[in-house]
This record gives structure tokens, C-alpha cells and sequence, in this order.
């Protein structure tokens, strides 16, 4: 039998892996359990969902900003013995970076059965910048005594320039913003399940940092999410369809600086465009193959720029994309279609992956019919990450 892995270059993870279990916490403002035990939960219900028991996984992976660290959680699930375990830094950056780890590990023999997960109390407990006693890192001493003390005023200032340069207008970021709600007005899990979104609401609300209005930004979520990643031919005998990982790829261009990204040669043309060249590179398909993505939005401008970065439009053209309907369910792309961390939950986008994976199983709340292949983005404006998921064995 022909080795998959040799036939297809230097990528060596192409459809070599598979996720096969999802698992999640209920969202909320405030939920009463710590990190840790919303962390368990996640694990075990993604491990429930693969049909896999706990003493199986020998590989973690998930964010430098996880609170619950691998040893808590391995004694707390009862894991097996790990042989691999990595952290992946930026914060919602490095989503899809967790299961591209795992996948390169499965797929190089160093793993057999992974784990990435990502629990956070952002509803109720503290936001990272609000910590003065610590020592600006060197990058934030440029911004931060200036005014740009959030991630809300980085995202601001690009897309103001993105207005100025491209014509952009609020009514695109609004399209943006609705499209997102109106995927969480279908899924009973959202936050913002009961709660929908008119243009005038949106016209009309406070601003954060202009021109983002409060709607531009995402929610402040408790919760946790986890998935299982293992080889193809073990995918094949777990509870649930597989989804594989056709292709991932990490993004820091040349010159990065932040959300601001002032000192590259231009701040519109962020860690997403590095991040695609190599993700297509190493893919069979294209972005008209696409049939869904769950594209990163912290931000409403995310998008529009994400879908420049990723091959979907043409420079400046991720406004004007957006009009008819193309995010809606039926349009050109479909996007976010749990509600994203505009109106889901935001617990740095890993949401976006398990909900990719539902599209793919034919399970999301929002389906979008025949869906073969999802995008799924991590954040644009830090050094970020991508996966390419398909169902396609």
C-alpha cells in the first residue's frame, strides 16, 4: 500500500488525521465552576463523543494562556501516558495552531490519540491588559501610553486605515455582525440564541473604539470546548463521521507588530495573507471549493480582511463582499455559522473549529446543505493560524 503521507510533499499531514470528537461546556456571562473543571468537562465530553476512553490520549495540545496546564489535566481526566504536549501562544491565534499540532504529531508517529481544548472565565474574571503590575512587554510600550490600551483600539485604528484606503463602510461590518447573529438565533447553545439584531440597534449603539461599536465587538463568554484528533484509519472505527484535516498552516509575516501591525510594509496585509500561501500550498482544493468558514471575529473587520487574506476576494474587495446576503446560510459563503465569538460564545475561537466539524458532520443548528469542505481561521491581526477540514476520505 502507497504511503498517503509520501504522495503528498512536505505537507505530510494531508487528510492523514482526523477529528473525531467534540465537546463543550454551556456558554454564559458567569458560570459557577473553576477553568480546571470546565476544562474536564469539555475533555470527557469530547472523548464520549469519539467513543475513546481517557487512558487512550497521549498527546495535549492547547493555548499559552490556559489557566489548567497538562499535568492538572491529565491526572483529572486520567489520561494515559503523554508523548507529546505543546502550547501554542498569540491567544485567539493559535485556535487551529492546537489541532495542526496534533496532527502533525499523529501523523509523524510521535502520538495516537489527541486532545486540544481551551477553557476561559473572560465573562467573569479578568481581561489579560488590565494587569498594570506587569511590566509592559516591549511591543505594548508603543501603544499602550498613547491610548491603545485594548485590543478594541488596535482593531479600530486598522480599520479605520481599511475604511480610508478601500471606501469600506459601516453598513459592511453590519452586514458582518448580522449575519453572525442571525446563525445564533438558531443555535440554542449561543448566548445571544434569544436575542436578534437590527440594523438600527446597530446604527445606534455605543461606541467601544470608533468606528467599532459595540456590536463590531465579541462577547465576554465562561466556557470551555475540546476536540479529539487521531490517524485515518482509527477515525474509521470511532462513534462519529470523521472530518479531516486536509491541510493547516501558522502565519507571523515579516515585521508583525501586534494588532496594529504599523511597521510592516502594509498593516492591511496581516498574518492571514502568510498563513493562506502556505495553507493553499499544501491543499488539493482552492477557496472556490469552500463551502463554509468560520472565520475569526473578535472583530466585524476581521472578516472582511480574513477573507482578502485567504483568497476569497480581491484586495479591498472584503467590504463590498459581504453585500446580498453573501455570510448569510444560501449566500456566497456562509459564514460562522454557530455565531462566532460575535454572538456564540468567545472563548478564542475554538468554537469555530468545533463548529466546523458539525458542518461537516451535517449536525450544525444552521446547516448549510452537501457542506464537504469548512475554512476555519484563527485570529487576523496576531500571529495566527488555519485549517482546512473536509469529510472527503
Amino acid at each position: 500500500m502507497t504511503d498517503r503521507r509520501g504522495l503528498h510533499g512536505v505537507s505530510g499531514i494531508k487528510d492523514a488525521t482526523a477529528v473525531v470528537g467534540i465537546g463543550q461546556t454551556p456558554f454564559a456571562k458567569r458560570l459557577d465552576e473553576d477553568e480546571r473543571t470546565l476544562a474536564c468537562r469539555a475533555v470527557i465530553a469530547a472523548l464520549d463523543d469519539a467513543g475513546i476512553a481517557p487512558g487512550e490520549v497521549d498527546a495535549l495540545a492547547s493555548f499559552t494562556m490556559e489557566e489548567t496546564d497538562e499535568v492538572e489535566l491529565a491526572k483529572a481526566v486520567g489520561l494515559g501516558d503523554l508523548t507529546f504536549f505543546s502550547k501554542v501562544g498569540y491567544g485567539g491565534g493559535g485556535s487551529c495552531a492546537t489541532v495542526a499540532h496534533l496532527a502533525a504529531a499523529i501523523a509523524s508517529g510521535q502520538a495516537t490519540v489527541g486532545v486540544a481544548w481551551r477553557s476561559r472565565k473572560r465573562g467573569s474574571g479578568p481581561r489579560p491588559w488590565t494587569n498594570t503590575a506587569v511590566q509592559l512587554p516591549t511591543p505594548a510600550q508603543w501603544t499602550r501610553p498613547f491610548g491603545l490600551l485594548r485590543p478594541a483600539d488596535e482593531i479600530a485604528m486598522l480599520t479605520r486605515r481599511y475604511m480610508h484606503e478601500y471606501g469600506a463602510t459601516r453598513d459592511h461590518l453590519f452586514n458582518v455582525a448580522l449575519a453572525c447573529r442571525n446563525r445564533a438565533n438558531q443555535n440554542p447553545a449561543a448566548v445571544m440564541y434569544d436575542r436578534p439584531l437590527t440594523r438600527e440597534m446597530y446604527m445606534t449603539s455605543r461606541w467601544i473604539s470608533e468606528p467599532l461599536c459595540l456590536y463590531d465587538n465579541c462577547l465576554e463568554t465562561d466556557g470551555a470546548l475540546a476536540c479529539v484528533v487521531v490517524g485515518r484509519e482509527r477515525a474509521r472505527d470511532c462513534r462519529q463521521r470523521p472530518v479531516y484535516v486536509h491541510s493547516a498552516a501558522q502565519g507571523l509575516p515579516a515585521q508583525h507588530h501586534g494588532m496594529v501591525n504599523y511597521w510592516n510594509d502594509d498593516p492591511l496585509t496581516g498574518p492571514a495573507w502568510s498563513a493562506a500561501r502556505h495553507l493553499w500550498k499544501h491543499a488539493d482544493l482552492t477557496p472556490d471549493d469552500v463551502d463554509v468558514a468560520q472565520i475569526y471575529d473578535a472583530f466585524t473587520a476581521l472578516i472582511p480582511l480574513s477573507l482578502e487574506g485567504y483568497g476569497f476576494c480581491g484586495r479591498g474587495e472584503g467590504g463590498v463582499f459581504t453585500e446580498g446576503g453573501a455570510l448569510e446560510i444560501g449566500g456566497r459563503l456562509p459564514v460562522n455559522t454557530g455565531g462566532g465569538g460575535l454572538s456564540e460564545a468567545y472563548v478564542h475561537g475554538f468554537n469555530l473549529i468545533t463548529e466546523g466539524v458539525k458542518q461537516l458532520r451535517g449536525t450544525s443548528t444552521a446547516q448549510v446543505p452537501g457542506a464537504a469542505t469548512c475554512l476555519v481561521t484563527a485570529g487576523e491581526g496576531v500571529p495566527t493560524s488555519a485549517l482546512l477540514l473536509t469529510n472527503r476520505s
